[in-house]
């Protein structure tokens, strides 16, 4: 049998395009494996959203392509979104990839290793606005107590520093009726967390139904038997409406929890950038969040030393995130993306100085996220469990403040047996930096 060997780069979204593609291979009889000596293939699902991003994806494509030229491995597949954007310099610069697999044909997988291990080997590539595709026969890859749904692909909204445009294509949503029905057969394989994921959720629907049809996809998920919490990331904050407020704040399975990507606050940076919002308007949709939702837990994104970024701006983004105390925040210093607007400009920033300023804003949101665990000594919470410390009576487990693989976690001191999955209410007793310390409640 075919063992075929998967490397996943990138984000939640191209995660969830590989459970798609190992669910393809699957159901055509093909067999998976960790370990790259047992593998005959391998595909890469690559990203190229930032410069580290880029280096990681063509390091391993290299460190795979080592394989394939000493014989280990017999075909070599790259995919996803590196594979989409630089498919004709992979094809000339490292001639042991197979095939490349562009981003709006993971469909296609199949054919690709097929077609590789005959010597058939071609590139896969399809029309990057064509309808995405569905796939319920999806391989979950993390741990089958939660799963990503993504809800859209591409994205309209054409910032100045972002080339997923290019190579995921415009925003095309998937349709409420494929998305209940993929949501129902997760909750069936035993998925009780459902994250939403796109490159913006806040727009589901609007090419397919000509509105903002978020609240009523989160209301139809969350009459699905099995699934306990519904999580939203990547909310544009220009396109949170009070109806999507409203419905986070009633509907009892959707976590207190919003990503919020505003990326930076002083409105010169941010109309370079290309974003649709200033920042009183950001103030406002904040303000109005909270007041609806007071135990809300807010996660933002920010970029250091975009092009033209005065000491000024940075001194306002600053004050900004000093006066918001973002619950979750992650800075990134400005890549400079070639064939993007921001690229061109004028006023590019010194690496030292970009991430000098990303150090200075993680050292402030440090000293914010510290104090506020420190404030949740106390509280009940309803925690998920995530697995055991190894030969210790501690679980660990994640809290509705808790996204998967880049928030915290609360480790749970108790006897008992609990199992990955299980939900239990938690009694906080103590923080250390991040994360939290609890032990069950009993009531």
């Amino acid at each position: 049998m075919v063992k075929i060997l998967f490397v996943s780069l990138g984000c939640d979204k191209n995660l969830a395009d590989t459970e798609m593609m190992l669910g393809i291979l699957q159901k055509k009889g093909y067999s998976f494996t960790d370990d790259e000596a047992e593998a005959d293939v391998v595909v890469v699902n690559t990203c190229c959203f930032i410069g580290d991003a880029k280096e990681e994806s063509i390091g391993v494509i290299l460190e795979m392509a080592e394989l394939k030229k000493d014989g280990r491995i017999k075909a070599l597949i790259a995919a996803g979104c590196l594979a989409q954007r630089y498919r004709e310099e992979i094809q000339k610069e490292i001639p042991e990839v197979d095939a490349i697999v562009g981003t709006a044909a993971a469909a296609e997988i199949a054919e690709a290793v097929e077609e590789a291990l005959s010597g058939r080997a071609r590139n896969h590539y399809r029309d990057l606005n064509a309808p995405p595709a569905a796939c319920r026969d999806r391989v979950i890859t993390t741990g089958g107590h939660f799963a990503y749904l993504k809800i859209a692909e591409g994205c309209d909204k054409h910032c100045t520093y972002c080339i997923i445009p290019a190579v995921r294509g415009n925003y095309r949503s998937i349709a409420m009726e494929e998305l209940e029905e993929q949501a129902k057969a997760l909750a069936q394989d035993g998925v009780r967390e459902l994250i939403l994921v796109a490159q913006e959720t806040t727009l589901y629907g609007m090419d397919l139904y000509g509105k903002k049809s978020l609240p009523e996809l989160l209301r139809r998920l969350a009459g699905i038997s099995g699934i306990y919490w519904i999580r939203l990331l990547y909310c544009y904050p220009e396109e949170i409406t009070d109806e999507l407020i409203d419905v986070i704040a009633d509907e009892q399975k959707i976590c207190h929890y919003l990503d919020i990507p505003i990326q930076h606050a002083s409105d010169s940076v941010l109309k370079r950038m290309g974003r649709r919002t200033n920042q009183e308007e950001l103030r406002q949709r904040i303000d109005r969040i909270r007041e609806r939702i007071p135990d809300i837990c807010l996660r933002t994104t920010l970029i250091s030393g975009f092009p033209g970024e005065t000491q000024e701006d940075f001194e306002e983004l600053y004050r900004f995130v000093n006066e918001m105390e973002f619950d979750r925040l992650g800075v990134f210093p400005y890549s400079q993306e070639e064939d993007t607007p921001a690229a061109r400009m004028p006023d590019q920033i010194e690496t030292a100085v970009k991430e000098t300023r990303r150090d200075e804003l993680m050292e402030l949101q440090q000293a914010i996220a510290f104090e506020k665990a420190e404030g949740m000594i106390g509280q009940v919470l309803t925690v998920m469990v995530e697995g055991k410390v190894a030969d210790e009576d501690v679980y660990v487990t994640r809290t509705y403040r808790d996204a998967p693989n880049v928030d915290g976690y609360l480790f749970l001191n108790t006897t008992a047996t609990l199992i990955t999955g299980d939900f239990v209410k938690a009694l906080v007793t103590d923080s250390n930096e991040y994360d939290l310390i609890g032990e069950i409640y009993h009531e």
